[in-house]
């Protein structure tokens, strides 16, 4: 295809035709209908020497981060000690293809001196002739050994690329089948060099240009990569044409299939149509569709968009369609956490609880009434030695207790008022007849049974004695007579309670008559 002038110079690189390393990891074009992929390695051609490898990372850095993993440079052309790889900046582009097990050099190889010359069909049929019969396995030998030293043993090797056209003294036109058998002769030569792991890239012009490129083709034994140069260029006015057209992006695409064969694309950009960013949209979608193993775009006017300012639309489609989409800062959705506003621990003031001594007040000993006990002495009564006369049982009828009428003492009785005192129980002296209780609501009277009638002594019934809180008074009883029939016996209940209830005394009525044979009781 046609191309921009370039300078030969002897130590570099005969044609800056090329492109530039051009994109890796996937592109697509900010079409809708394409989306980026990490799988196909970028690059873009920046320059041959160390300048372009220093201008990689600027590139990087232009799209966003966007890794760039091909590297993609020439050798010049003009004489055979450049093609044998005699150039220093080789050893930079292999210290950055080493630097990182990932990234692909690419390196277009010329097949003739003077490449760039001029030189007419004749001429190039006799060199085309010369190296099928070997005549220049030597040069590319060195080569090969070249890159096995400088440790990039794997590089891709675009041998006489664009030999379908008219540019090049490499070119196929003028004897095609003898060119084929050149380009086997180089493969081998180069492929017999120990450590190699070369891939050799058949890359072809888009379209027909001279001559149909698949004339060209030296065999699947041969080619490890079916490459394409398309820039935006007639044949074909806009791209759906360069897909369709013969020799074009799509019959690229199928014959490699056909073959095998991974595809490439080592050259593409702008230039017959000027800034026009539909084709670099297209070719980016184009790219991401059918995944080649690499692409490397030529960033110099007037093709590039990177370093070219003639093309800011194109550049700008580029970028974007580029530039990683990188996932933003993972700005973690503040968990907000509930703030556990932490109680300070305030320390319970651990007011020291005074012992305040209970005040041992004391009880008061309030002295009881020493209220004595009356000791009553039970009386002994002493069993009288009467001789038992025979005397008939009378009937001796059932007394009937009177709870309520005291049986008074015989005796004069003298209504003394007595002086209320503390209630004292009285003790259960069973004795026959009870003198009255002392009148108590608390204390019951027990029954008191009335004495055994005598015939000979009738106890007169006082007329219906209301009791009262007036307890008569005993007077003591006057001393009976020996022989008498009434026994009376004093009953002594100490000095205190007989201060109160007097002196009191137990009487027995006797009967000694001459038919008494029965104790009274």
């Amino acid at each position: 295809m046609p191309r921009p002038r370039r300078r030969l110079v002897s130590t570099c690189i005969g044609t800056v035709t090329a492109g530039l390393l051009a994109t890796g990891a996937a592109l697509s074009a900010p079409d809708e209908e394409t989306s980026r992929s990490s799988d196909v390695a970028m690059g873009a051609y920046l320059d041959f020497g160390p300048t372009g490898v220093a201008r990689i990372p600027f590139l990087s850095r232009w799209l966003g981060g966007r890794e760039i993993r091909v590297g993609h440079t020439y050798l010049p052309g003009d004489v055979w000690g450049g093609i044998e790889g005699n150039v220093g900046f080789l050893a930079d582009w292999a210290a950055w293809r080493k630097a990182q097990d990932d990234r692909l050099f690419v390196l277009n190889v010329p097949m003739q001196a003077r490449n760039e010359s001029r030189v007419p069909d004749r001429q190039v049929a006799r060199l085309i002739r010369a190296g099928a019969n070997g005549d220049h396995d030597q040069h590319f030998r060195k080569l090969a050994e070249r890159l096995v030293t400088l440790g990039v043993p794997d590089t891709v090797i675009v041998l006489g690329w664009e030999m379908n056209g008219t540019t090049y003294t490499h070119r196929c036109g003028p004897d095609p089948q003898n060119w084929k058998a050149y380009w086997k002769r180089v493969v081998n030569t180069m492929r017999a060099v120990p450590g190699q792991e070369f891939k050799f890239d058949f890359a072809p012009n888009r379209g027909t240009d001279a001559i149909g490129w698949t004339k060209c083709y030296p065999g699947d034994d041969w080619v490890d990569i079916i490459g394409m140069d398309s820039y935006d260029q007639a044949p074909g006015r806009n791209f759906d044409e360069q897909i369709t057209q013969p020799y074009g992006l799509q019959q690229h695409v199928d014959f490699a299939k056909a073959h095998g064969k991974e595809i490439s694309y080592p050259e593409w950009g702008l230039f017959r149509n000027g800034d026009n960013p539909e084709y670099v949209r297209r070719m980016l979608k184009w790219i991401e569709q059918h995944k080649p193993l690499y692409h490397t775009i030529t960033d110099y006017c007037p093709h590039g968009v990177w370093q070219c300012k003639a093309n800011p639309e194109s550049s700008r489609v580029f970028r974007e369609a580029l530039t990683p989409d990188l996932p933003g800062p993972v700005i973690p959705t503040p968990v907000v956490p509930t703030p556990v506003v932490p109680t300070p621990a305030v320390p319970t003031p651990v007011v020291p609880t005074p012992a305040i001594p209970t005040p041992a007040v004391p009880t008061p000993a309030v002295p009881l009434p020493g209220v004595p006990t009356p000791a009553v002495p039970t009386p002994s009564l002493p069993t009288p030695q009467v001789p038992t006369p025979a005397v008939p049982s009378p009937e001796v009828p059932v007394p009937v207790p009177s709870p309520e009428v005291p049986t008074p003492v015989p005796g004069p009785v003298d209504p003394t008022p007595v002086e209320p005192g503390p209630v004292v129980p009285k003790p259960d002296v069973s004795v026959p007849p009870v003198l009255p209780p002392v009148p108590s609501p608390q204390v019951p009277v027990p029954p008191v049974f009335p004495p055994v009638p005598s015939p000979e002594v009738s106890v007169p019934v006082p007329a219906s004695p209301t009791p009262g809180p007036l307890v008569p008074k005993p007077q003591p009883s006057k001393p009976q007579p020996n022989n008498s029939s009434q026994w009376c016996v004093p009953l002594n209940f100490g000095e205190w309670l007989s201060k109160l209830v007097g002196n009191q005394a137990v009487c027995f009525n006797l009967n000694w008559g001459k038919d008494s044979y029965v104790w009274p009781f």
